[in-house]
């Protein structure tokens, strides 16, 4: 915790919808400060493991000490789940958040959204897609609610999806993973760059989008740092607002990121952006 700051409280296993006969859940942690904004928080794992818990202790409840009140999100994974079914999961979320927000005592009104490498670019999607038909979905109901966020913390994740799933001959034998592919239920190569083209970043992006906070290491190996600058350039060309930051001798899901110096500047860019 953050200079000896009261202990967060975590409120665990709310259940936010009910899909083919399982719950999707989400975790709350709650800021002490009076009217904390809240920022809804994407796990990655490649889209093909990883839960709302995992970065809890080291990531979700020292942004909390900071004054933002995190609420981290389940999403069905792949390659059970295809996509889009992982962003509807996010967008009911959202919308149960906003239906329920007096009831919790929360400000839903204006949220964030914040997502780690595969998060990241699901919640990102989600900032860029207000409106698509095709990507809300409805998923938990509360269809009245909005599922547009305000602002996006981006932190290590693909930007442009056509680009990074090609794979030369060689690569393809080489390379263990295959996360766009299992995403997108998609094994075609020809397939695949064409439904992987229409759901990147950089096509979406315009002068509505929320601003923007883009994060990555410098030596990030799964997910290359241009990645993210290309989203920061794209959204810039817009006249959107992003702020890109290079965390030098940094890898992917490096333990930088969790950094109080990190955590601390990430928090009071999101209080200042969701006032």
């Amino acid at each position: 915790m953050a200079g000896g700051a009261d202990p967060i409280v975590v409120e665990r296993d709310l259940a936010y919808a009910t899909v083919d006969g399982a719950e999707l859940r989400l975790d709350i942690y709650r800021s002490t400060e009076p009217a904390a904004p809240v920022v809804v928080y994407a796990h990655g794992g490649g889209w093909t493991h990883g839960d709302r818990g995992a970065d809890g202790a080291t990531r979700l409840a020292p942004l909390a000490a900071y004054g933002v009140t995190v609420v981290s999100v389940d999403y069905r994974l792949a390659p059970a789940a295809v996509f889009p079914q992982q962003l509807h999961d996010l967008k009911g979320a959202v919308r149960w958040l906003r239906a329920h927000g007096p009831r919790l005592g929360l400000p839903t009104e204006r949220l964030g959204m914040w997502g780690a490498s595969a998060g990241a670019y699901l919640g990102s999607l989600l900032a860029l897609s207000e409106g698509d038909s095709a990507l809300e979905g409805a998923v938990g109901g509360n269809l009245e609610q909005s599922s547009a966020v305000q602002a996006v913390v981006h932190w290590f994740g693909q930007a442009d999806l056509e680009r990074s799933a090609a794979r030369s001959e060689l690569e393809a034998r080489l390379l263990p993973f295959r996360f766009e592919a299992d995403l997108l239920g998609v094994d075609d190569p020809a397939e695949l760059a064409e439904r992987a083209r229409g759901v990147s970043l950089l096509s979406r992006v315009s002068p509505q989008a929320p601003p923007f906070l883009i994060a990555h290491g410098d030596r990030d190996r799964i997910v290359p740092p241009s990645e993210g600058f290309s989203l920061h350039q794209a959204l810039a060309r817009t006249g959107g607002r992003s702020r890109f930051e290079l965390l030098a001798g940094a890898g992917h899901e490096d333990a930088q990121f969790d950094r109080a110096d990190v955590l601390a500047t990430t928090a009071a860019w999101l209080r200042v952006s969701l006032a």
